[in-house]
């Protein structure tokens, strides 16, 4: 499994592009870089768009996609995340929490409790940490994740890779409905049945079962 930054974000230079066709582009660019000729993708939430437009743009690239608490172009409620997102780093502000768990789960006595666990498995990782993202690229981001949210609704009908589709069930950043329709449009999806009590982190807070179900889904095609 290869994970990175991408440009203007982490430890990865340059200027965050605004919109997800030129972040899809990067991706791209760094896949062949590598000399990869083909690839599995995962893309949670901002980078599951970006993973449907390379498996649209380039299905050559592309065997496989896994897809999590995200949604297609013009998704219900994609377009309120910079609304909610600033609503919840405010929030977190006032209340000395860290607005991840306010963002990524339910406002429950269970989800609490994962949020709390899911923030201290974050401090595991002792070195090489992410660095804070620049306020910069976060705004180019948001400005990225609005106008997906605005586009005309995609045709889904040109993703033909076989896709892997989960999310919870109360997700508000990336409101569940969309999580759905990415299944029933995409000719090859297959929906992950929606984790309980569980929101925008639901793959972090049910990450045993995410797992389990994402490599099934991946060693059933071995001819990678």
């Amino acid at each position: 499994m290869i994970t990175f930054d991408n440009r203007g974000v982490g430890a990865s230079g340059g200027s965050t592009p605004d919109t997800i066709e030129a972040m899809a582009r990067d991706a791209v660019l760094f896949i062949r870089a590598l000399g990869f000729e083909r690839v599995d993708l995962l893309g949670l939430s901002l980078g599951g768009f970006i993973a449907q437009v390379i498996a649209a743009e380039e299905p050559q690239l592309v065997r496989s996609v896994v897809l999590a608490g995200t949604g297609p172009a013009g998704g219900p409620g994609i377009d309120k995340v910079t609304a909610l997102t600033l609503r919840d780093i405010l929030k977190g502000f006032l209340t000395r929490k860290d607005p991840k768990q306010f963002l990524f789960f339910t406002d429950t006595e269970h989800g609490r409790r994962e949020a709390r666990a899911f923030l201290e498995r974050l401090k595991e990782r002792t070195d090489d940490r992410d660095k804070a993202i620049s306020l910069t690229s976060f705004r180019a981001q948001l400005k990225a994740i609005h106008r997906w949210g605005l586009q005309a609704p995609a045709d889904l009908s040109r993703i033909r890779q076989p896709v892997l589709v989960a999310n919870g069930e109360s997700d508000r950043m990336m409101p569940s409905e969309n999580t759905l329709d990415l299944a029933a449009r995409l000719p090859r999806g297959e929906l992950v049945p929606l984790y309980p009590d569980a929101g925008h982190g639901g793959i972090f807070q049910y990450h045993d079962a995410f797992v389990a179900r994402a490599l099934a889904f991946l060693e059933a095609r071995p001819d990678v």
